[in-house]
């Protein structure tokens, strides 16, 4: 028997066997009525305890593939491929099991059922903004002096033009990026954005280049399109762009992935002089750039930073970015600028998804943006950001002062630190949710042992010292 379980494809090793199983009565190696083999046998066969064979026997009877038979064993049910009086219902396990998307990686999981499910809970572990950080005022107001008296059917494929008109105006005030609302297609957030980009552009066996650690390392959706990933380490410069060439060479990539201002999760800026040279690799061996922005302009001293996409004079940048991190998670508004031809690619594949992003929240957002008060807000946010910042790290160094080191970002929303104890990842997230507060652990972005993030954007401002408290004491416990 070549067929092996494998407890590194993270199903239980019953479930595995099952499925094997059942994929062998309807290869018809198994006829109706057939013996399939005995529990003892197969156990040797496959290395695994007669117990295990049991359950997965177990698991064909309950979906009434099998019988047992006293004295002969387990047969394949003789009605197997009859209609009759014993049902046989949809094996789900087997369907989720064959997904085209992979699952999310469990802590994840784990994370947004608790934020989810308990309101008491001291959140420092996602990327969303706090109520006193989001414009309520000035959205309330949008909204009262909104008339619906536009068409309400399905708006322009590409977005809203005066939501395009909008950020295209916005770009080119906030971060110097000229472009033109027919080279804007409008998305569900960066998250749709880079699905998009992803499922149009390249294809199962295709390497791509992705920052380690990083936001883009927890998104099973590389794998799911049956992409190779290459990780570039991220340095307090920002990656070192050798390494993209290094890793072209070797393994001919076809796409890079950076998040280059106010990195998620680290907080590090890409110096200019490394952002330059990107785009020089990028032209000269014709490897697009995938550049997410999420928080340029959050930076802290009020200045404009640098994207890559405002230095790109060739259209080698796809730009994403959102309203996420500036304004609100739940508008679900985000864009890609780039090369016409793209755009009306992503803009097919956008038609076959959802026709179109709803009518309503592209008309709130494209006053928001055209608004003359949306640039007080901005600064408010800064203010706000850096105010939960600066509790955050003085928490840090008040409850851990010698345990924990990080490097003070300058803008965005993330402290990436790292503990100068040894400790287990997982004993530790769980003895912190005991005591009421989550973060990320740093496995799920892809670091090294010992790293953590926390998120400060979220968490209400009056509750800052109290979560790092609970989490000092789960440390001191954990790490004693």
């Amino acid at each position: 028997m070549e067929w092996r379980p494998s407890k590194a494809e993270g199903v239980p090793i019953y479930k595995q066997i099952a499925y094997y199983m059942e994929t062998r009565i309807f290869n018809g190696e198994y006829p109706p009525g057939g013996s399939l083999p005995s529990e003892r046998f197969l156990a040797s066969e496959m290395g695994v305890n007669r117990s295990t064979i049991i359950s997965a026997y177990d698991e064909l009877h309950a979906v009434g593939l099998v019988k047992r038979v006293k004295g002969i064993g387990t047969i394949v049910s003789p009605d197997v491929y009859e209609e009759g009086p014993q049902k046989r219902v949809p094996n789900w396990e087997q369907y989720v099991r064959s997904g085209f998307f992979q699952i999310n990686n469990p802590i994840n999981q784990q994370i947004y059922r608790i934020i989810q499910s308990k309101d008491e809970m001291i959140n420092f572990a996602i990327g969303d903004l706090s109520m006193d950080l989001q414009p309520i005022s000035l959205l309330q107001s949008i909204h009262r002096s909104m008339e619906i008296s536009q068409y309400l059917g399905y708006e322009h494929l590409q977005g809203n033009i005066k939501l395009r008109e909008s950020i295209s105006a916005h770009l080119q005030k906030y971060r110097e990026i000229e472009t033109t609302p027919s080279s804007i297609i409008i998305t569900s957030g960066a998250q749709q954005a880079l699905h998009l980009i992803i499922q149009c552009l390249l294809k199962p066996g295709d390497a791509v280049a992705i920052e380690d650690p990083s936001y883009a390392y927890s998104l099973p959706i590389f794998h799911s399109a049956g992409l190779k990933t290459y990780f570039l380490p991220t340095e307090p410069e920002g990656i070192d762009p050798e390494h993209i060439i290094s890793l072209y060479k070797r393994n001919r990539i076809k796409m890079v992935f950076l998040n280059p201002t106010f990195q998620n999760p680290t907080g590090t800026t890409m110096t200019m002089e490394r952002k330059q040279k990107i785009i020089e690799i990028s032209t000269k061996y014709g490897i697009p750039i995938v550049e997410d922005d999420p928080y340029s302009i959050t930076g802290y001293d009020h200045q404009p930073v640098a994207t890559l996409k405002s230095m790109d004079r060739d259209g080698a940048v796809l730009y994403i970015s959102s309203l996420s991190k500036i304004v609100a998670s739940g508008l679900r508004i985000g864009w890609i600028v780039g090369p016409q031809s793209v755009i009306n690619r992503l803009t097919d594949a956008k038609q076959q998804i959802d026709f179109g992003h709803p009518n309503y929240p592209q008309w709130i957002a494209a006053q928001l943006l055209s608004s003359d008060q949306f640039d007080d807000h901005l600064k408010q946010l800064r203010i706000g950001l850096q105010t939960k910042r600066d509790l955050t790290i003085g928490a840090f160094k008040k409850e851990l002062d010698g345990w924990i080191e990080f490097q003070v970002p300058a803008g965005g929303i993330h402290l990436w630190c790292k503990m100068n104890e040894e400790w287990d990842e997982k004993a530790l997230f769980k003895e912190a949710i005991q005591n009421g507060m989550i973060y990320a652990p740093g496995s799920t972005l892809g670091s090294k042992p010992n790293y953590l993030r926390f998120t400060y954007s979220r968490t209400d401002t009056h509750q800052i010292e109290e979560g790092i408290g609970q989490f000092a004491a789960a440390v001191k416990r954990i790490c004693k």
